[in-house]
């Protein structure tokens, strides 16, 4: 939601050409379900007490009545009305959540607390040899997995890459312990807000403890199986350093390189202290969410509260000009509006497929569909599916809105659990951020390292080729436990 364009404004995660390409997508999918609606038949399914639905109990009256335009043009206001849609409440509540964790990740930035946070540590580790990769890795893939940070992170690669160059490592290193590590964090999700929390808030009695082990399980497979990646590539440039592909330009870099000193002034000192208060308060809130299922069902406002409340404190702590707080605040919100607008979007497609009838319908074909077809099967058609979707809509909120509604009782139904659905969709949803050109943020991250997206597709497709055949495994695992 984030696209660096001046120090002094928010880092927006979503450029404004991508942001016309989903809201082109999303307007599509509203008109082709509001035209279908008059040629598929209305019908619906009995629910149980907790609002599930009885696989075998659909029925239909064989018409098709379709929708009136008025209700097709009016759906991305109405769903944020209670009155109109059921899902209001819960879209209100992500939607500020997103306003919140923006504005606050924006004071972050701007005060420079990421940025003296990730430096301080890499300071710490800078005379620690080839260790400081997978030390710098496991970072970075922490705050993705843990906090949802990516775009944030992909701002501090210039840093992360002259610290890299400065320990005799190449571009490629670099980029491969920042780029890659919070974009694999964030896809090996823990407790990610942004995937793990907003699917969790639309099941019932939903738990962000729910099937966490397995996700720890693969975070650690991941990790593992990036610094391999990167261990390889060291131990192959150390031999021929002509082999790295940004070696002419690294030894430009080396030799315009100025010597940066980490200065630990009182304020670097002080910025150092308060945000590692911030992160550890975090830390402690996700895991009293996931261990008290009391309170999990309440995940998302608690996070965002303690969010707020905290981050504001930090800001004032630090901030010369405390002003400046909530100004940084309200910038970083407003950069979050169009993701708004994009939830908003998706979930109209809900809404015209439920005024018209015909959602329960498309449900009852889609479990047709899967139904007697063996679970693995069934797990590798929606991860496909969502694959395919990502190419379209780069939004982790704008698709969980658009497909969600619909996944999560077919899943149901065939025996899926959300635990695996949460699964399958952060594997889906994430990984290809750093391989796909249509992704903005990757080629920001590429151009701030003068990076051609050729040489970054020769350097990755391997362990993307890896990562799809691990990732197969893993869900292939799952589905062999019943997880």
């Amino acid at each position: 939601m984030k696209t660096k364009e001046t120090r002094e404004k928010a880092f927006s995660t979503i450029g404004f050409r991508s942001f016309l390409t989903v809201v082109c997508v999303l307007a599509i999918a509203i008109a082709a379900v509001s035209v279908l609606s008059f040629f598929i038949p209305q019908g619906s399914f009995d629910r149980d007490g907790d609002g599930a639905i009885i696989v075998g109990s659909y029925h239909t009256d064989g018409q098709a009545r379709g929708i009136a335009l008025w209700r097709v043009l009016t759906a991305p206001a109405r769903v944020l009305v209670p009155s109109q849609s059921e899902d209001a409440i819960t879209i209100i509540m992500i939607s500020l959540f997103l306003l919140i964790m923006s504005g606050i990740f924006n004071v972050l930035d701007k005060t420079g607390g990421i940025k003296i946070f990730i430096g301080r540590i890499m300071h710490k580790l800078r005379d620690r040899g080839g260790p400081v990769v997978c030390v710098t890795v496991l970072i970075f893939m922490l705050f993705g997995s843990f906090f949802g940070m990516f775009e944030e992170l992909v701002t501090l690669s210039p840093i992360v890459v002259i610290f890299m160059l400065s320990m005799n490592f190449d571009t490629m290193t670099g980029l491969g312990v920042c780029l890659l590590a919070s974009c694999f964090g964030f896809s090996a999700a823990i407790t990610n807000p942004f995937s793990v929390g907003q699917i969790v808030s639309l099941v019932k009695d939903g738990s962000v403890s729910s099937g966490v082990w397995l996700r720890i399980l693969f975070f650690v497979i991941i990790y593992g199986t990036l610094c391999a990646f990167l261990m390889l590539h060291l131990r192959r440039i150390e031999k021929n350093p002509a082999r790295s592909l940004s070696y002419e330009s690294d030894l430009q870099k080396r030799a315009e390189l100025e010597s940066e000193t980490y200065i630990p002034t009182k304020r670097v000192n002080r910025i150092f202290k308060v945000y590692s208060t911030f992160f550890a308060i975090q830390i402690a809130v996700l895991i009293l969410i996931a261990s008290i299922r009391a309170i999990s069902g309440y995940a998302i406002p608690i996070l965002a509260f303690s969010f707020l409340a905290v981050g504001i404190v930090c800001g004032l702590l630090v901030a010369d000009e405390k002003k400046s707080v909530f100004r940084h605040i309200g910038k970083g919100a407003l950069s979050m509006l169009p993701a708004v607008l994009l939830i908003a979007l998706a979930s109209s497609v809900k809404l015209v497929m439920d005024e018209s009838g015909i959602l329960d319908t498309v449900m009852n074909k889609a479990i047709l569909l899967l139904d007697g077809r063996n679970k693995f099967l069934a797990v590798l058609l929606i991860y496909a599916f969502i694959l395919i979707l990502q190419f379209f809509i780069g939004s982790a909120s704008a698709k969980i809105f658009l497909i969600m509604p619909i996944l999560l009782p077919v899943a149901t139904a065939l025996g899926l659990s959300p635990a695996l659905i949460i699964l399958v969709y952060c594997i889906a949803d994430g990984f290809t951020d750093v391989i796909l050109p249509t992704n903005p943020v990757l080629l920001i991250g590429l151009s701030m390292a003068n990076v051609s997206y050729g040489k970054w597709l020769k350097w990755t497709w391997k362990l993307q080729l890896l990562l799809l055949l691990l990732t197969v495994g893993v869900l292939f695992f799952a589905v062999a436990i019943n997880y």
